[in-house]
């Protein structure tokens, strides 16, 4: 059990940063723009985005494991890496993950920050603010860690 425990606590650690990187450094500006767009354009932008993003994830998580003495199974790493990888793009389409805000009552939440909000900051001009983040963005990246915790578990367990 100890190296159960152990083993899911490196493993998130290195699924956390590689999102934290993948999402943020690796993305393309093209990716970002365009993966909530509809048809095609928007799901191979998507498709792009969670291919290198897992990669990015991979890159760091079997050095730390080799490096740590992890016994990580493939089976275990195929459906954690799965399941983080299918999620994430479902939420990164953006309307999936504004449709789940509004069934479960963050609509309002998820526009914090944008001229949508009803007490949306504005300038001294009476135009919208910008600011450091939206209620879509953390819930965007919420949604993802809650994933990332099933994927290091699944990776770590199976």
């Amino acid at each position: 059990m100890p190296d159960t425990a152990a083993a899911f606590a490196a493993v998130f650690a290195a699924l956390y940063v590689g999102h934290s990187v993948g999402d943020h450094w690796i993305q393309t500006f093209p990716q970002s723009a365009d993966k909530g767009k509809p048809g095609w354009i928007g799901r191979l932008a998507d498709t792009r985005h969670v291919a290198t993003l897992t990669a990015t994830k991979l890159i760091l998580l079997l050095p730390a494991a080799a490096l740590l003495g992890l016994h990580l199974s493939a089976a275990g790493l195929v459906a954690g890496m799965g399941v983080d990888a299918v999620t994430h793009w479902w939420a990164d389409r953006r309307s999936t993950l504004a449709w789940l805000a509004k069934v479960t009552g963050k609509s309002e939440f998820y526009s914090l920050g944008t001229g949508a909000h009803p007490a949306h900051p504005v300038t001294a001009e009476g135009t919208p603010a910008a600011t450091l983040g939206t209620g879509a963005y953390a819930l965007d990246q919420s949604f993802h860690h809650l994933w990332l915790f099933v994927a290091a578990l699944l990776i770590a367990t199976v």
